[in-house]
């Protein structure tokens, strides 16, 4: 099953649509969570088997937007990622907000806290409103975790981190 994307923010710049593609990532579905098995990302393609994410995983842990992945083709021109050739230095947070907390159900107050960190993200769905981070390398990464666990402790949201740094790490 695939998943959907649906992006709390605009970006900016020209498309290059002839030259971006999806890259498939395949993993073992987690027991309570989404029955997904497989998650597309959109990438720009670099080289022949080359490509760098341009959105941000909501399944997939390990990868950030901007990273650089290795793919293969199958016979039906699907491309798999097969290992991540270069970091981007971002990283991926995963926030789900607790439908009976102060912010409710509501994808957009999650981002509204959040937005003041420069954060992009993306909402998986309106009824699972899972919002995914990208966390800019050069990013507060010691404002953003405190607010994370202010969240958590608030009442607010549970999160996760999918794709993190040493630096995120040493915050």
């Amino acid at each position: 099953m695939e998943t959907e994307h649906l992006s709390l923010e605009k970006r900016g710049g020209p498309r290059t649509d002839d030259y971006r593609i999806k890259v498939w990532f395949r993993f073992v579905p987690r027991e309570g969570w989404l029955p997904q098995d497989t998650e597309g990302l959109w990438a720009v393609l670099l080289g022949e088997d080359t490509a760098r994410v341009e959105n941000v995983p909501f399944l997939q842990n390990g990868v950030a937007e901007g990273d650089v992945v290795r793919f293969t083709t199958d016979a039906d021109g699907r491309h798999w990622a097969a290992e991540r050739v270069e970091a981007s230095g971002n990283c991926t947070i995963r926030v789900l907000p607790v439908p009976t907390g102060a912010l409710g159900p509501s994808a957009p107050a999650v981002h509204a806290r959040l937005a003041p960190f420069g954060l992009g993200g993306e909402v998986f769905s309106a009824e699972f409103p899972l919002v995914s981070f990208n966390v800019p390398a050069g990013a507060d990464f010691g404002g953003i975790k405190s607010l994370l666990d202010h969240g958590v402790t608030e009442g607010w949201w549970h999160f996760e981190t999918a794709c993190v740094t040493d630096a995120w790490s040493a915050a």
